[in-house]
């Protein structure tokens, strides 16, 4: 799988985790940055992993900043992005499943010692199950269409 992945500087340390856990599982990853604790703004790296996800260039994104909240707000500004803030398998599983979540958003400041690759394995191998989950993804697409209209 393609996959970008991006941080502030809370979340530094897990995506260097993540970049080299995901690489060893076999994806292809593309580090967008930030690679040091400086303070740094979030809305720059999520509009990063936003636009390849939104054009196609990559399967999925992940993005870490202190809470992941910032992060889902601004990846969402991207039409056919589906961000969301996970902070546990379950939540992860279920973005997935009934949303077809194609860019997960982690709490740094939140994840601790937890095996946070764990919970993206789980959101990487889970398969969107369609249904009127698709019905209502739909609606979503429409809501998106009639927003760049105006």
């Amino acid at each position: 799988m393609r996959i970008a992945i991006a941080s502030d500087h809370r979340g530094v340390l897990i995506k260097a985790k993540l970049v080299t856990a995901l690489a060893a599982d076999g994806h292809s990853v593309e580090d967008l940055g930030t690679h040091g604790e400086q303070s740094v703004d979030y809305p720059d790296y999520a509009k990063a992993v936003g636009k390849l996800v939104a054009h196609g260039q990559v399967d999925r994104g992940i993005l870490i900043c202190g809470t992941g909240i910032g992060m889902a707000i601004t990846a969402n500004k991207f039409p056919g992005v589906r961000a969301a803030s996970c902070n546990d398998e379950i939540m992860a599983e279920m973005s997935r499943k009934h949303n077809d979540v194609n860019v997960l958003c982690l709490p740094g400041d939140m994840i601790g010692n937890r095996p946070v690759t764990d919970l993206v394995r789980v959101w990487l191998s889970t398969e969107f199950e369609g249904g009127r989950h698709s019905r209502r993804l739909e609606k979503i697409a429409e809501l998106e269409s009639r927003q760049t209209e105006h």
